[in-house]
């Protein structure tokens, strides 16, 4: 599963799921390559999903792009996602979601080729994206989810 085609199910998720999806992919995801991140809990507090996102992102964006892979993976996340042209906030989702696939095989804690990381990043969230969609009773249809598929 690659992230080209995770986008085509981001719209159909209500915005709970789609910051959970988000939080993930900054909050674990991202972690686990080896970036530090430590999010801004006040300013994160009390917002809806739509505004926790998009403040979520620009924070995650702002301390992971002074980097030259952050550069490139900023850029290239966001030339694709400009090419999904999704509509509101799945958009941004869908730019972090690829913004974050790029930046996995820099990561500190990246062990496998570049190409290895890429494809196993895409397909932990393509995974993820279908657990989150199942507890908010949506079906991702088509797709197999066994991890030893």
């Amino acid at each position: 599963m690659s992230n080209s085609e995770l986008h085509n199910y981001l719209p159909g998720l209500p915005e709970a799921a789609l910051q959970e999806f988000t939080q993930w992919c900054v909050l674990e995801q991202a972690t686990a390559a080896g970036y530090e991140f430590t999010p801004d809990l006040v300013k994160l507090e009390n917002l809806e999903s739509v505004d926790y996102i998009q403040e979520l992102v620009g924070q995650f964006a702002d301390a992971t792009r002074k980097s030259i892979e952050g550069s490139m993976a900023i850029l290239v996340a966001g030339k694709q996602a400009d090419t999904h042209a999704l509509p509101g906030i799945a958009a941004i989702v869908d730019f972090i979601s690829l913004y974050v696939k790029y930046l996995v095989p820099k990561g500190s804690k990246n062990e496998l080729p570049p190409d290895e990381k890429l494809d196993l990043a895409s397909k932990e969230q393509f995974e993820q994206l279908c657990q989150i969609a199942k507890k908010y009773s949506v079906e991702i249809k088509g797709i197999p989810t066994n991890k030893n598929q």
